[in-house]
């Protein structure tokens, strides 16, 4: 199926809250190069460019509203970028490919142990346990981010070229 409003094969859908800018200029790049329509979802407006490709999303700014937009419209052949391990396993249990911003592919493999360790740290930080961790970002997560996102494009580029 084709997403909407556009010929492009698959959309990428970006939860853009939490996603550095340096992960949205490269799939920006990717986007414009194969001709793949774009969503921003946030829950306040994040710069894209002005082009038919990219379309800003705004939710409104309550829990989970920029997730349940998402969920709600993603198609199947689609890609998911977001570091939102809960929405990454809501997106999985409909066969979605979702990535981090830091190259992890999210799979039915790895996302239980995600959760995990998510809830367990958010439990450690609510009681004051912990200080909210913030790990560092450059130049080999973004790397890693690149290679995994042209990785799974070009498994659905490949996967649809057979199936044409």
């Amino acid at each position: 199926m084709n997403s909407p409003s556009t010929n492009s094969p698959f959309s990428i859908w970006v939860d853009a809250d939490s996603c550095p800018v340096e992960v949205r200029q490269i799939i920006i790049r990717f986007a414009k190069r194969l001709q793949l329509k774009t969503f921003f979802v946030a829950n306040r407006l994040i710069p894209a460019p002005k082009s038919t490709l990219f379309e800003m999303i705004i939710a409104e700014n309550s829990q989970d509203a920029a997730d349940n937009i998402i969920v709600e419209r993603v198609q199947t052949d689609d890609i998911v970028i977001t570091r939102d391990i809960p929405l990454a396993n809501r997106l999985l249990e409909k066969s979605i490919i979702v990535i981090n911003d830091r190259g992890t592919l999210f799979t039915n493999e790895n996302i239980r142990e995600k959760l995990s360790v998510r809830n367990f740290n958010k439990t450690l930080f609510e009681n004051g346990l912990i200080s909210e961790k913030n790990s560092t970002f450059g130049k080999k997560e973004l790397n890693l981010f690149a290679n995994c996102l042209d990785r799974e494009i070009q498994k659905k580029l490949r996967k649809i070229s057979i199936i044409r």
